[in-house]
């Protein structure tokens, strides 16, 4: 597995064009069962795909908070939101709160995430890859393909499957 997650950004990178065309050729007319197609694709990757393996996106990324998973998580830590908001998360460029590094804070060693029941709407869904309307978020896909396994092998099966 650490092989395959090592060339991603390249595997990722010499698919960039040929998954650019496929997904603008999506955006301009997507099939009726997208949503189906998709969801059944996510639903076998994720059969054979275990994302303790990996925890790619929690060390190489860092996700969104807003402000529901600000006060669910201070809660959590029995803190106030605005001291969660100073001891973990900075603004970014886009003005969004996001972790102050990564890896995630919050990611141990065995790759469990000490706040997973509480964790932001944006880990809750990552790769994004069963969500409804999906070729509107085909930018981010592109960009989920060079950290995320799944996400690669499912736009993978994707170019196989549906025919545009």
């Amino acid at each position: 597995m650490q092989n395959f997650i090592d060339s991603l950004p390249k595997l990722a990178k010499d698919k960039h064009n040929e998954n650019k065309t496929f997904f603008k050729k999506l955006k301009k007319k997507p099939p009726k069962q997208l949503d189906y197609v998709m969801q059944e694709l996510h639903e076998a990757e994720f059969e054979r795909t275990d994302c303790l393996e990996c925890a790619n996106c929690c060390k190489t990324t860092g996700p969104l908070f807003t402000d529901k998973d600000i006060q669910r998580i201070a809660k959590f830590f029995k803190m106030k939101p605005q001291q969660f908001i100073d001891s973990y998360l900075r603004i970014d460029e886009e003005n969004d709160y996001v972790l102050k590094s990564v890896p995630c804070t919050f990611l141990g060693a065995d790759n469990y995430c000490s706040i997973y029941d509480v964790r932001p709407k944006a880990c809750k869904e990552f790769p994004h890859t069963d969500r409804k309307k999906f070729q509107q978020i085909s930018n981010l896909t592109l960009k989920n393909v060079a950290i995320c396994p799944a996400a690669f092998n499912i736009v993978e099966e994707m170019k196989k499957n549906i025919k545009i």
